[in-house]
This record gives structure tokens, sequence and C-alpha cells, in this order.
């Protein structure tokens, strides 16, 4: 499970293609990976990953050809930015909400407005995923747990302070990129409750 604090960026040292599966290693940030074991699982962009292979400063995870077709990973080329969060260990606060790290969908950032003091970013989602975003509810973008501002049609927002810009890909984001969207499990489960009884959800 994650948090969805994102604890810093990592760098994309290498991909290797293989049948069916792709080997990325990842470089971190000295020390991040204190501790680290295989097996262990690191979130990659919001992705849950699992270490096949690990050295003081880089990790390597391989990935099937169905978590690239879901996320933004299968974009990725060396050199990228990724935001990156260690599994939670019991007793962790949660600064954030509880992430399972399987993204659900990818959204593409429609509007990004900047002033002194926050960034306002503008997502355009496919619309199978709208009815889970909800105002004032939570989502997992890049892994990054933040709450919906606002919402309307297929489009939602966000707004991101100089601690969140710094210490992720936020900071450098564009128009136009993909970004990896795990939406709330809760939120999910009631919206698909309350549809199995033939109820209509307010967005908000």
């Amino acid at each position: 499970m994650f948090t969805g604090i994102v604890q810093g960026t990592a760098l994309i040292k290498s991909i290797e293609k293989k049948e069916l599966l792709w080997r990325i290693v990842v470089q971190f940030p000295q020390n991040a990976l204190k501790n680290v074991t295989h097996g262990a699982s690191i979130a990659i962009n919001g992705t849950c990953l699992t270490v096949s292979e690990y050295t003081e400063n880089t990790a390597a995870f391989d990935v099937m050809m169905e978590t690239l077709r879901v996320t933004n990973l299968s974009l990725l080329t060396n050199g990228d930015a990724v935001n990156f969060e260690r599994a939670a260990k019991f007793g962790d606060e949660i600064g954030g909400h509880l992430l399972s790290g399987h993204v659900h969908t990818t959204i593409t950032i429609s509007a990004i407005e900047k002033t002194e003091t926050n960034c306002i970013i503008r997502f355009k989602v496919p619309a199978e995923w709208t009815k889970y975003i909800l105002t004032k509810g939570f989502v997992a973008v890049n892994g990054c747990s933040l709450t919906v501002g606002e919402v309307a049609n297929t489009e939602f927002n966000v707004y991101l302070i100089p601690e969140t810009l710094d210490i992720t890909t936020f900071g450098t984001a564009t128009v136009g990129d993909i970004i990896n969207l795990e939406v709330d499990h809760q939120t999910q489960t009631i919206v698909d409750t309350v549809e199995r009884l033939g109820l209509k959800v307010d967005r908000g």
C-alpha cells in the first residue's frame, strides 16, 4: 500500500524491451533505497512495481505489457524524471490517502494556470471514469494524492502548492502530458453500489 505522498523524483537510467516485458532501471537519489530488498514494492508514477534487482542507488523493475498498456510507463525514455514512493510500513503516518498503486487509466493535462502562490492543473478524463471523480474527493495523479477542485463534464482540476511542485514532476509538467490516474477505491465502491441500486450520483 501507498499513501500518495511522493518522496521525490528519480531518473530513468535504461529500458530493455523484451518480448511482452520491459525491464526499466531507475536511478534514485542518495539514500532513497535504504534497506530495500528483492521483491519490495515501489510506486513509479503511482504504479506499484516490484524490485527485481538493485544497487545502492538503482533499482530494476520488470513491467508487464498490461501495465504498460494502462499506464504512462510505456512513454518513458532514458533520462525522464518520474515520481516515486516507497511502500508504506505499519505505523507510518498516512498523510494522503490509501492507494494500491494499481493505476486505473491515463488522463491528459488540458490546462495549467500558475500564480505566485500555487498552480492549477486541469485534466481531461476518459468518460467512463468521470463518475468516480467528485468535487473535494481524492484522486492520485502520477502517484500524488490530491484533493479534487472543480469538476466539469469530463474534466477536473487540482490546486498544487509550491512544495508539491518542487518535489514532484508536476513542477515541469506541460499541457498534453499523459498522467496516470488511480481513483479513490472507497469512492469507486460507493458509486458502483449506488448505481446498482438504480440511483444517481451527484458529482458536485
